[in-house]
């Protein structure tokens, strides 16, 4: 297992650009919402699942704790913490995306949210989470910053998120994949196959593993760290608020 490191076509919009305009991004969620979780499975070759364990493993929450889930979606993410015992909020601005979980977790409380303007008070959760939402997000140094605020003294962030592969010909390859592989398997299981090309190029575009950590380090968070999973292809990146 890899360990920590401190310092190594109806009118809607079909797919955001790279300058991640809030209404388009969460345009192309609300379209994407009914497949989302299948999509999410094929693509990754099941391994979302295993990614998903990892981050419920690093924020490790306990019966009564507050932990909010941003870019919850349909809170498939959401459910490990619940599982604990915890008291989950899942949060999402893809009104879609909420409506999708309500359906299947209608007894989890979901909330309407942006990132870069959460609808919380300073100091209220023991962990604050996001699992592949910070990379939509336009201003993420902003979102960076309101976690950090609603997070409690002593409390903690977990991000996992699309990065960059470590191995020089994986990561050529993992390369090609995202390109080339990736567009023609998301037009077989996708309702909005133009969604996964977004995803292709904003994970091309995307800050390394160093570049992320010293955000978070800007943001206020310490004893910030990293952990590859899957060669590089996603990474968990972690930091404390000091009590």
């Amino acid at each position: 297992m890899s360990r920590w490191c401190a310092g190594c076509h109806n009118g809607r919009v079909t797919r955001a650009s790279l300058n991640k305009q809030p209404h388009e991004v969460a345009s192309m969620f609300d379209d994407v919402a009914e497949r989302y979780d299948l999509t999410n499975d094929v693509l990754s070759l099941g391994q979302d699942r295993r990614w998903r364990k990892e981050v419920a493993r690093a924020v490790d929450a306990r019966p009564a704790q507050k932990v909010l889930d941003l870019a919850a979606g349909t809170a498939t993410s959401s459910l490990p913490f619940a599982r604990t015992g915890a008291y989950v909020v899942p949060c999402d601005f893809s009104l879609g995306m909420l409506q999708v979980g309500k359906k299947k977790h209608g007894w989890l409380p979901f909330t309407a949210g942006d990132a870069t303007k959460l609808p919380f008070k300073d100091d209220t959760f023991d962990a604050v989470t996001i699992s592949f939402g910070l990379r939509n997000v336009q201003d993420f140094d902003a979102a960076l910053r309101e976690m950090y605020r609603v997070t409690r003294p002593g409390g903690r962030v977990v991000i996992c998120e699309f990065s960059h592969p470590t191995w020089a010909p994986f990561r050529t390859l993992y390369t090609e994949y995202l390109m080339r592989a990736l567009p023609p398997v998301a037009r077989a299981v996708s309702s909005n196959p133009e969604a996964y090309v977004y995803l292709a190029e904003s994970i091309r575009a995307w800050p390394d593993q160093p570049a992320l950590a010293e955000r978070l380090r800007k943001a206020g968070w310490s004893k910030v760290a990293w952990r590859n999973l899957t060669g590089g292809v996603v990474t968990l990146h972690r930091g404390f608020k000091e009590s």
